[in-house]
Parts: C-alpha cells; structure tokens; sequence
C-alpha cells in the first residue's frame, strides 16, 4: 500500500484531518506528513492493518496516540483512576495522586520563611505571597488585588451581579459553584470535617482549622499597631478598624456606618423588621442569633459565667466582664460633653442622647418616642398586656422584672 494510499485527504469545506496506523507507523506518518491525530466522536474504519481516526467533536489534535485516548476519556466523561479510601474517581492518573496526600496528611511543601508545611506546592506559593505581601492579580474595575487569580475571578463576578448557581431545594443563588456545595450541606446537614481531637464536627474545612486552633492556643495573626495577636485574619482585620476608626460599610436607610459588612447586614434586619431566629420552647424570634442563644439560657436557667468576687452568673461572658468593671469602680467611657464616666460603652450612649435629645426609638402603636430600645419594649407591654415575668412561688405574672422583684419581698415577710 502505497503513501498515497494510506494519507489521501478530502479537501472539503469542513474542516477535517485523519490520520492512519499500522503497526508502528502512526510516528514516521505523523513525522513525514504533518498530520496530527484528532479527537472526536470517534468513527473508526478497520481493514486488515488500517485504523483510522477522524474528528468532529471539538477539533483538537494531538501527536501522540496516548493524549488522543485521554481527550477521548474526556469526551465520554470515563474516570478510569478510584481512590480505593473515599471512592472519588479522576480522569488522570496524576489527579489520584494529588488527591492521595489528602489522606496520607503529607504535607512535603515547606515554608521557608515560617516553616509551615502543606499537601500542595501551589498553596505553598500562595501562602509565600503573604509574606511577600504581593498580590498580582487585579480587578481591572475597581483595582482590588488578589494573591490568587481563583479569587481575582470570583471577585469579578461582584461587578455583574451574576449568580448562575442555583440550589435545587431553595432556589437560592450563588456565584460560584463551590458555594453552592457548601450551601446544601444546610440541607443535608452533611459535615464531612471533624476535629481530631474533640470529634466536633463541620460542614466546611476552613470552620475546622479554626475550630483547631481554640485546642492549640495558636494566634498567628498579629495587631502591628498594639500588639494584640488573632485565630483569624478576618478578626484582625476587623480589629484594625478599632485604631483606625474606619467605618466603610453606610447603611443606606439611616446613614449609620459599620466597621463590617456583617454588622450592617445585622442592622438593616432592624428596617426590614425580620426576626429568623426563632427560640422553639416559646416561639420567640429574634433578630441576631447570638440572642436566641442568650435567650434560651433563660430557659435553662443556666447562667455560666459566674463572678469569682460575687458569685452573681450571667448568660454571658460580655456580661460578665462588664459586671467586673463595676468592682474594680473602672469607669473607662467618658462623656465628651459633661465627663461623666461609664462602666460600659453602651451606658455611655444612652447618655448621650440626654444631650441631643434625640429619641430613636418609637412606638409604633402609640407614638410615644424613647431613648432606650429596653424603655420601648416595656412600654409596648402596656399594649400588649404580656405578663413574661412569673412569680415561681405563686405564679402571679408582671409586666417587668422590678415589679417581681418588689413582689417577691412580699414572700420573704411571710
């Protein structure tokens, strides 16, 4: 069979290459004729000797009969490679490999700066990047910069407000893919990452290397101002705001102004009036989580956080602490109008609004304005006529706590 024979090419308007075998031909023929194997839906033509290949799927082409079979693997979604511990399958060889260190807690990559250890030499170089502080990749819109270019493309999605990610159970959007994983483990309640130590248990694996670090003490992020050292460089951030006294996040409602994005996202449930936190023993809601959890405290009567001087508890630490002061007679917030001094910063707002007058808080049944949101809610007991707190001897119900208090005396004279 003559070369002619074996190459003969139809010269048509579609775009399409062929190439022949026999035996250990395919080299010299790719060599001598410049032909490359093509991938594609493969159709093949078998005589006594001849195989041939001819591509249509997405016109890629190949010198090597091996990177042909791979992007054939590719085309027909085989995953010939197992991981024979979590069952996952890859299309290459070297991908189980990679993934194999994940099990093996190899972690061969060392820092030479600080002499951390990781699994992949690509998380080495971005770990590199922060001490370097160099981040080479930037936003061409608003000229953020990132140290990963994964980051730089999933920042950009920000900018189009695209979320092509949607979860099948809620319908909720997302921007990237990965979000969307971690965001069915809510529904699935799937929390694949658990400590080593404690067995606690997590949906995500960046939740459990924090998790890690409350058992190992570390604090590896460092305040360069005042020395304070962090877990996370997301508390540290936030931390540097307090000496920079930086407030980029503006509600857009009310105009009041938040160190974090959390805080404001926190604050304009306030406008929205919504409340998804719900205490399931009474019904109550909430606005904030942290106070569904201070709430149910007061179902269990548990009050952790006890006073060494005192023994008085309270539900919490921050509590706690700001009952301290009171015995030390440390008044650290100052009026900047009268002086007067406070033993919580709370306190001291409140005060100040003795000052301007100002009254934010309204009913909305009556109209009546106050200074404190606690002066609000007792007054909306008047409406309302809720008795919450109860008499434990005789079950009597009052509208306020210092009204119980004056109650139970009545008891202590029998």
């Amino acid at each position: 069979m003559s070369q002619t024979d074996i190459s003969k090419r139809n010269s048509s308007d579609v775009c399409r290459e062929e190439s022949y075998e026999l035996g250990n031909l395919t080299k010299d023929l790719v060599s001598r004729t410049h032909e490359r194997l093509t991938n594609c839906e493969i159709f093949e033509e078998v005589d006594s000797k001849v195989k041939r290949f001819e591509g249509e799927t997405c016109g890629k082409t190949f010198s090597d009969r091996k990177n042909l079979n791979i992007r054939l693997g590719i085309h027909k979604n085989e995953k010939l490679f197992i991981c024979n511990v979590c069952g996952k399958e890859f299309l290459f060889r070297s991908g189980l490999k990679t993934h194999f260190l994940i099990h093996t807690r190899e972690k061969r990559y060392i820092c030479d700066i600080c002499n951390k250890a990781f699994t992949y030499i690509f998380n080495l170089k971005s770990h590199v990047l922060t001490h370097t502080k160099e981040k080479p990749y930037v936003c061409e819109i608003c000229s953020k910069a990132f140290t990963q270019s994964g980051s730089l493309k999933s920042h950009l999605i920000t900018h189009t407000k695209e979320k092509p990610h949607v979860c099948e159970i809620c319908g909720k959007a997302f921007t990237n893919s990965s979000s969307v994983k971690l965001h069915m483990r809510t529904h699935t309640k799937e929390k694949p990452y658990v400590c080593e130590i404690c067995h606690k248990a997590f949906s995500q694996g960046c939740a459990a290397k924090l998790h890690l670090r409350t058992h190992t003490k570390e604090k590896s992020h460092v305040c360069e101002i005042c020395g304070k050292a962090f877990t996370q460089r997301g508390s540290l951030k936030l931390h540097l705001l307090t000496h920079t006294k930086e407030k980029p996040c503006i509600c857009e409602i009310c105009g009041k102004a938040f160190a974090h994005k959390s805080h404001l996202k926190s604050h304009l449930r306030t406008h929205a009036k919504e409340k998804p936190y719900f205490c399931e023993i009474c019904g109550k809601a909430f606005t904030h989580k942290c106070n569904l959890k201070s709430h149910l405290l007061t179902h269990a009567k548990e009050n952790p956080n006890i006073c060494e001087i005192c023994g008085k508890g309270f539900t919490q630490k921050c509590n706690l602490k700001s009952h301290l002061l009171i015995h030390a007679k440390e008044k650290p917030h100052v009026c900047e109008i009268c002086y007067k001094a406070f033993t919580q910063c709370c306190n001291l707002k409140t005060h100040y609004l003795t000052h301007t007058k100002e009254k934010p808080y309204i009913c909305e049944i009556c109209s009546k304005a106050f200074t404190q949101i606690g002066s609000l809610k007792r007054h909306l007991r008047t409406h309302t006529k809720e008795k919450p707190h109860v008499c434990d001897i005789c079950g009597k119900p009052f509208s306020q706590r210092s009204n119980l208090a004056s109650h139970l005396l009545t008891h202590l004279n029998e």
